[in-house]
């Protein structure tokens, strides 16, 4: 149990929840100018597309395991940990059943989302759903698995910003409204950028490992320096998106709580910029990783209430 948990890779799974997270709160957001929150709200939504983001996840650390792991891309030159099949604590075959199993488990959480948000009603929603939900579970596989696994081809960062970052802001927040706002375009771009910078550091650290293993990364393909300076472009972006969508849905000056979340985050860039030594990148892919998850917090609760409003509640029991 204790190496499959390690193949679930726990510390990528608040990030892979911050779109869901930020799409739902949105929903929950008092509108109108009226301090109840809207009905389009719904908690079994919410818990299922949390349950379906996780299974996504964690299939994707099983797959990514697998893939890289039966291709020799994980071997000693890798720096950070030790994959499960690399070490040999699990077996390529244990990793490839528990694919299936995880892959239909996962489809059936995203199945029973889908019926709770459209019921019998919206065909076309729910089918379009379903299918999106059976291309992110093969898109999860796919990223290094087989002869044409995409992460091998520099197309990692295009599916972490679309499903962890488009579909799981906008995608989850139609499942309650159905309807699209497009000012939640800017956080759903924000957290996709997000992710897309952990994914960049992670190639960042392997850059020279994935180079002699044929993995031909974004990293791979531009280099470190030019790939210090994407990722700057991304993680500062992200950082202006969210501000540029808070002055767009007028928050309130105690709204702006979010910007602790940038900190840790203008923390990190400064050593990315110092760094040296792409070895030395292991420990700011959880950094980034938990300042988005801090940031999809700090946001979902600006947008629910005014911050002044929470603490009056919270502390002085509504006086």
């Amino acid at each position: 149990m204790k190496h499959w948990i390690e193949a679930a890779r726990l510390r990528t799974l608040p990030l892979s929840v911050s779109g869901i997270i930020v799409g739902s709160m949105y929903a929950l957001r008092p509108t109108d100018n009226i301090d109840t929150p809207t009905e389009v709200f719904n908690w079994e939504i919410f818990a299922f597309a949390l349950l379906t983001t996780l299974g996504l996840q964690v299939l994707s650390n099983f797959a990514n395991d697998y893939g890289d792991g039966i291709k020799g891309t994980d071997n000693e030159d890798r720096v950070g940990p030790k994959r499960a099949i690399q070490s040999g604590v699990i077996s390529p075959q244990a990793m490839k059943r528990a694919l299936v199993i995880t892959s239909v488990l996962t489809l059936f959480s995203a199945i029973f989302l889908i019926y709770v948000a459209f019921g019998e009603s919206n065909l076309v929603y729910s089918l379009f759903y379903l299918v999106l939900g059976i291309l992110a579970i093969a898109s999860a596989i796919r990223y290094t698995v087989g002869n044409s696994a995409y992460g091998y081809r520099g197309y990692g960062d295009l599916f972490v910003f679309i499903f962890f970052g488009l579909v799981s802001t906008l995608g989850v927040n139609f499942l309650y409204s159905k309807q699209l706002d497009f000012v939640l375009v800017l956080p759903a771009t924000a957290i996709g950028l997000l992710s897309v910078g952990v994914l960049n550091l992670n190639n960042m650290r392997d850059e020279a490992s994935d180079r002699k293993s044929g993995k031909n990364t974004v990293v791979v393909k531009m280099g470190g320096e030019k790939a210090k300076k994407y990722h700057f472009v991304v993680i500062i972006t992200a950082m202006v998106l969210v501000i540029v969508f808070a002055i767009l849905s007028g928050f309130h000056f105690d709204q702006y709580l979010f910007l602790l979340a940038y900190i840790p985050l203008t923390k990190h860039l400064i050593t990315v910029y110092k760094n040296k030594d792409a070895k030395l990148l292991d420990p700011e892919l959880k950094k980034v990783a938990l300042s988005t998850f801090l940031l999809s917090i700090l946001l979902s609760v600006s947008m629910i209430s005014l911050i002044s409003d929470i603490i009056v509640n919270v502390f002085l029991g509504g006086r």
